[in-house]
């Protein structure tokens, strides 16, 4: 899955204290849950599960309610990515902590689950703050890796923010680690991403890492 920009009709600023928007969705990719439900039937099936024995009524809506619910977790909500001018001159750092965080593993089709820490050194423009829990969403909406999803979410942001900085911080555990395999109930994976100048300066990178690790709140 891509993401595909689509400038709406103020995209063109007649000042430069106007704010932009960019609209932010995912390419169209067709979606059957017909299809799905009769796959998630025969998975059943194939693992000795009878979706429709009478002993278990229950299931037997359960292959359409495992079609709706991956078909929730892997289609992004598009959204207007929103900036303004920094007409201020705002210069220190803007983090957002602990925004939710849910992705499916690409391996094993498992939920990972946890929090985002992104933060960034403006320069000409700022976000709208709920923007950017809505480009962690837009990014964690498909099968992932962590390391891919921390990336994605900077340099996504770096791109049509424009700022000095940006840093990324993920902590997540993982199901397929947690629930199965090693079962390491309580393991936490943590990534990160930097760029410009929290990547390039010491000070400023020990900052951000300070402020997204912080635990006095």
């Amino acid at each position: 899955m891509t993401m595909t920009i689509v400038p709406e009709s103020d995209e063109v600023v007649l000042s430069p204290t106007a704010p932009k928007r960019t609209r932010i969705e995912a390419a169209p990719r067709p979606v059957d849950l017909d299809a799905a439900e009769r796959a998630g039937r025969l998975f059943l099936q194939a693992l000795g599960i009878d979706a429709d024995a009478p002993e278990t009524p229950d299931l037997a809506r359960t292959p359409r309610r495992f079609a709706e619910a991956y078909a929730e977790l892997l289609t992004p909500e598009p959204f207007d990515f929103t900036t303004f001018s920094n007409a201020e001159g705002y210069d220190e750092l803007v983090l957002i902590r602990d925004i939710p965080v849910r992705s499916l593993c690409e391996h094993h089709l498992l939920l990972f689950t946890g929090v985002a820490h992104v933060a960034y050194l403006p320069d000409e423009r700022v976000v709208g703050l709920s923007k950017i829990p809505r480009m962690v969403d837009h990014y964690a909406c498909r099968p992932q890796t962590q390391e891919r999803l921390t990336v994605q979410i900077a340099d996504a942001l770096a791109a049509r923010l424009q700022p000095r900085g940006i840093g990324v911080v993920i902590e997540a555990a993982h199901s397929c680690m947690t629930l199965r395999g090693a079962r390491a109930t309580g393991a936490n994976t943590t990534t990160s991403a930097l760029r410009g100048t929290l990547r390039d300066d010491a000070r400023s990178r020990a900052e951000f890492f300070a402020l997204a690790a912080d635990r006095t709140r």
